[in-house]
C-alpha cells in the first residue's frame, strides 16, 4: 500500500512538471477534454489514497476543477493550473508560519532531531523566502495568461521556474553548507 502510494505521488508530481508543455503541445492534437481528464484522474486516485483527510479535501478539489474544466471545455482556463499548484503550496508554506513547526524546520528535523534555535529561526526565514518565490511565481504566470502570451508561458511553467526552483534550492543548500554552517556552526 505504502509503495502505491509513492507510485501515485510520482504520477502526480510528473504530470504536474511536464503539464505546461503537455498542454501547449495536447490542446492542439486533442483538445481540452482528454488533457482535463487525465489530470481529474491523476488527482482523484491521489485522493483515493491520500493519507489524510486535509490531502483527500485538496486532492479531490483539485480534480473536481479539472473535471469542470473537461465538461466546459475552456482552453483559456486550463492555463491556471500553475497558478493553483504555486497557490497550494504558498498556503502550505505560509500556513505552516503560524503553526509549531514550518515545513523547512519540519524538512530540517529529518536531518537533525536537535535543531538549535538558531536553526529553527533559520528555517523559518527559508520557509518565508519559499513563501515569496510562490507570490512571485503567481504574479508572473497570472501576467503571462492575462496577456495571452502561451509561448512565453510554455517556456517560463515548463522550463523557467523550475530552473529559479532549482537555484533557490542549490543556492540556500550552499549558502548553509559553506557559509551559515562555517560562520555559525548552526544547521
Amino acid at each position: 500500500m505504502l509503495r502505491l502510494y509513492a507510485v501515485i505521488n510520482i504520477c502526480l508530481i510528473f504530470f504536474s512538471v511536464i503539464y505546461p508543455l503537455l498542454w501547449y503541445f495536447g490542446q492542439k492534437y486533442v483538445g481540452v477534454t482528454p488533457i482535463a481528464i487525465l489530470m481529474a484522474a491523476v488527482w482523484l486516485i491521489r485522493s483515493c489514497f491520500a493519507k489524510t483527510l486535509y490531502q483527500r479535501l485538496v486532492s479531490g478539489t483539485i480534480a473536481l476543477i479539472f473535471v469542470l474544466l473537461a465538461v466546459i471545455g475552456s482552453a483559456s482556463a486550463m492555463y491556471w493550473y500553475p497558478v493553483m499548484v504555486s497557490m497550494l503550496m504558498l498556503f502550505i508554506f505560509a500556513g505552516s508560519l503560524f503553526s509549531r513547526q514550518s515545513v523547512i524546520e519540519r524538512l530540517a528535523r529529518l536531518h537533525n532531531k536537535d535543531l538549535p534555535l538558531s536553526g529553527i529561526r533559520y528555517t523559518r526565514h527559508v520557509t518565508e523566502i519559499w513563501c515569496g518565490f510562490f507570490i512571485l511565481n503567481i504574479l508572473i504566470t497570472t501576467a503571462l495568461i492575462l496577456s495571452e502570451c502561451w509561448q512565453a508561458w510554455t517556456i517560463y511553467t515548463g522550463i523557467v521556474a523550475y530552473i529559479l526552483m532549482g537555484v533557490l534550492f542549490a543556492g540556500e543548500f550552499l549558502y548553509r553548507q559553506f557559509i551559515l554552517k562555517k560562520k555559525y556552526d548552526v544547521c
